[in-house]
C-alpha cells in the first residue's frame, strides 16, 4: 500500500485517509484547504489501496453499477493503517470520501482508537450497512457526515437511497449521544470532493481544538 505524508509531521493530531489511484492530485488540493483552516497543526497520512472496491468493503456485494462488484477487504486495510497509530500520544482521526467515507465509518466499529472519524458523501447506500450501525455500537465520539444535494437524484435504485440511509445514519447516532452532524453540500457526487473532505477533517478536529476555522 503506497503512502504519502502532508502537514507537519510532529502534529499532535494526525489525519488518516484512504485514498484512489488517481486522487493524487485532489489530496494536495485537500491538505492546502486544511492548512488553511488550522495552519500547520496536522498530518495528513494517505493510504492508496490497490483495489477501491475490494480493499474498502467491508463485504462481499454485488455490483451497483458496470460489473465489478465488492471484496471484503476492510480489515486488511484497517490493519494496515493501524500500523500508524502507534503513538498512542497523538490524537487519531480517520476519514475519505466516497467508498472511503463508508470504510471510516465502519472501522470506528471496530476500534476505539479514532477520536472521529471524518465521512465525506460516504457510500451508505452500501448493502446492509445502515442495519449492521443499527446492530453494533459504534466506538468514536465524534463523526462527521455529508452528501451531496443531487447524490441521491440518480436512476440508479441502490445508489438512490443514499440520502434516505445517511439521514437514518444520522438520526441513529444522534440517538446514540455521539456529536455527529450531518451537512448538505451543493452538487452530485463528483463536486469538490477535496474540499468536501478537508471540510469534514476541519470539523472533527474542531472538536478538540474549537477555535480552529472551518471552511464553508
Amino acid at each position: 500500500m503506497e503512502v504519502h505524508e502532508y502537514g507537519n509531521q510532529d502534529a499532535q493530531i494526525v489525519l488518516l485517509q484512504p485514498v484512489g489511484g488517481h486522487d493524487e492530485e485532489l489530496t494536495v488540493h485537500e491538505a492546502e484547504a486544511i492548512r488553511e483552516g488550522c495552519g500547520d497543526r496536522f498530518r495528513l497520512i494517505t493510504f492508496k489501496v490497490d483495489d477501491w472496491n475490494r480493499d474498502l468493503s467491508p463485504w462481499e456485494a454485488p455490483a451497483v453499477f458496470g460489473r465489478e462488484g465488492f471484496g471484503n477487504g476492510a480489515e486488511d486495510t484497517l490493519r494496515e493503517i493501524l500500523k500508524y497509530c502507534a503513538d498512542r500520544t497523538k490524537t487519531y482521526c480517520l476519514g475519505g470520501y466516497s467508498l472511503a467515507g463508508l470504510f471510516a465509518l465502519w472501522a470506528a466499529y471496530q476500534t476505539d482508537l479514532f477520536q472521529g472519524v471524518a465521512a465525506a458523501s460516504p457510500s451508505v447506500w452500501f448493502p446492509g450497512f445502515t442495519d449492521y450501525m443499527r446492530g453494533h455500537e459504534i466506538r468514536t465520539r465524534h463523526v462527521y457526515l455529508s452528501l451531496g444535494d443531487r447524490e441521491e437524484k440518480t436512476r440508479n435504485p441502490v445508489m438512490a437511497a443514499v440520502g434516505d440511509r445517511i439521514r437514518e445514519a444520522h438520526a441513529m447516532l444522534l440517538e446514540r449521544g455521539i456529536d455527529c452532524t450531518l451537512e448538505w453540500n451543493e452538487g452530485n457526487h463528483f463536486m469538490n470532493a477535496d474540499i468536501r473532505t478537508a471540510k469534514a477533517f476541519l470539523w472533527v478536529m474542531g472538536q478538540k481544538y474549537p477555535e480552529l476555522t472551518y471552511l464553508k
